[in-house]
């Protein structure tokens, strides 16, 4: 029999996995409650807070392929968040099987499809329908000024912009590596900003290749100042990516994330001609 570490808490179990990694010490951690109800908001903010990763995910039923799925990270709920699906959905699989998953969100239908391959599991999650809208010029400069970059440092081939696939991300890419490697950010008035822009993270970037990207999400409006792996923002580069005409669909690439903060993290996208971005990995217990 298999040990993994659970809390049973509220008539339900907590479990907590890495996602978009096969090593304990990468990937982005994430709490997965699993139980018959959903629990009450206040409860779900407790027991995230209490957890301390970035997002805690609350499954309900216990059994069966279609679930409720909610979202709270240490300081607030979040409308979606694609680590702790993959994470969820890994998770399912081992007691349920592989097979297709349906999440109801409270932003729409999330399909989960679990598959195993070479004694791993793997979650692909196919997000909402993804969108993009200008990002204003005021907020492009608030931004970088917050952190601490400077406009000639931007890829003027990947223009910023305002990304969603679930939650909104403001899209930074940077022109060459050694800016997306170090992050050192005013972290009180970055998180002003972003929740006065309603953003979740900064998918901040970097392309080495046209199927390769490094990335960096800072995270303050969850209380957490990166997140190691990032699915709703994966999903809404590939968006971004396909609207804009700066990949030619259907494609596939990757994004490297957390290995500034020692977490490696994969995370495979795929864009189709239309509908959903799809994003897939791997995740392994803690």
């Amino acid at each position: 029999m298999t040990d993994f570490k659970t809390d049973k808490i509220l008539s339900g179990e907590l479990h907590r996995l890495a996602a978009f990694s096969s090593d304990p010490s990468g990937g982005n951690p994430a709490g997965v409650w699993v139980g018959d109800r959903i629990p009450e908001p206040a409860a779900m903010q407790q027991i995230a807070s209490n957890v301390g990763y970035s997002e805690t995910a609350f499954l309900a039923p216990a059994s069966g392929f279609e679930r409720t799925i909610r979202y709270y990270s240490p300081e607030k709920e979040i409308a979606f968040c694609g680590h702790a699906t993959i994470a969820a959905g890994v998770l399912v699989g081992e007691s349920g099987g592989d097979g297709a998953y349906h999440f109801a969100s409270s932003v729409g239908a999330i399909a989960v499809t679990v598959r195993s391959e070479n004694g791993q599991r793997q979650a692909s999650l196919t997000s909402v329908e993804p969108t993009t809208k200008a990002a204003p010029q005021k907020l492009i400069e608030q931004a970088l000024v917050c952190l601490g970059w400077k406009s000639a440092e931007l890829d003027n081939t990947i223009p910023p912009i305002l990304a969603y696939a679930g939650v909104w991300h403001l899209v930074l890419a940077a022109a060459e590596a050694k800016r997306l490697a170090t992050l050192d950010y005013d972290y009180e008035n970055l998180k002003t900003l972003m929740l006065g822009e309603d953003i979740t993270t900064l998918q901040l970037v970097w392309r080495e290749r046209r199927d390769l990207f490094h990335a960096r999400n800072p995270f303050p409006v969850g209380g957490v100042v990166e997140d190691p792996a990032t699915g709703a923002a994966a999903a809404a580069l590939g968006g971004y990516l396909r609207s804009g005409g700066l990949l030619k669909p259907p494609a596939t690439f990757i994004i490297l994330q957390g290995e500034g903060m020692g977490r490696p993290s994969r995370l495979l996208v795929h864009v189709p001609i239309q509908g959903g971005i799809i994003v897939s990995g791997t995740a392994v217990h803690l």
